[in-house]
């Protein structure tokens, strides 16, 4: 069936970001078996039948000397919605990470677009390296919004028309930009997350600071609140020894 251009440019426009836990195996009593078999051997196993608060101190000794493998023996799957140029900053963290994306190549891509919301700082100030974003002025905020919108519905009818023309989907997405949404199964364990928070989060507590584009720090914010909730006294720990994966 072939779409006219007023049919065709019918998108969604987003300034949020989604998160959901699909599956977990994590909690703190993870790392206390894991720590405790260098000296107790399989009797470490009875931790996971204790009280992981009665053990905090040697979650807060792990995570304070940096003896992080313990931390590894876990794992939680996200299943995350955000803009595509979210996902190419995302896929940098290789080690401890598996991923599986959205494809455009086997199915049509569905026209979810992001525009910045008004708490979106638009105005960078400074050198790199050594900048910072402000708020825009509202006529700042009225022209991203419209500019992104106009030409988001442009390239999403080039994509529809080439497709009714019988292009293949993968040459097709080409026209697409990358404010488009897809989504992504992520898995990682709570080391992995840990290191990916220190970078991709600003936090009050962090001994290193660190610089993230706003949209990957949402996707962090909530991925954390769901680590925060599995492990506590883990996620405790890290914020108690400045947010530094061990």
């Amino acid at each position: 069936m072939t779409h006219t251009p007023e049919e065709s440019a019918k998108p969604g426009f987003r300034s949020d970001v989604s998160v959901e836990l699909v599956k977990h195996s994590a909690a703190d009593t993870d790392v206390l078996w894991a720590a405790r078999v260098s000296t107790a051997g399989e009797q470490s196993l009875d931790e996971l039948t204790k009280d992981p608060e009665r053990s905090k101190g040697l979650i807060n000794y792990l995570m304070r000397d940096r003896h992080g493998s313990p931390f590894e023996h876990n794992s939680m799957t996200f299943f995350i919605s955000a803009p595509i140029f979210v996902f190419r900053e995302f896929m940098r963290h290789r080690v401890g990470w598996s991923y599986n994306e959205e494809s455009g190549r086997y199915r049509q891509l569905q026209p979810v677009f992001y525009v910045p919301g008004e708490d979106r700082r638009l105005v960078q100030q400074g050198r790199p390296g050594k900048y910072e974003f402000v708020p825009g002025t509202r006529e700042q905020q009225e022209l991203t919004g419209r500019v992104m919108e106009a030409s988001y519905r442009q390239s999403y009818v080039a994509y529809q028309e080439m497709l009714d023309a019988g292009v293949a989907r993968e040459v097709a997405r080409a026209v697409l930009p990358v404010g488009l949404f897809s989504s992504m199964y992520a898995t990682c364990n709570a080391r992995s997350l840990m290191h990916f928070l220190g970078l991709r989060t600003q936090h009050e507590q962090a001994a290193v600071p660190s610089f993230p584009q706003r949209e990957i720090e949402m996707v962090g914010e909530l991925m954390e609140a769901e680590w925060a909730r599995l492990m506590p006294l883990t996620h405790a720990a890290f914020n108690a020894n400045g947010r530094i994966a061990p």
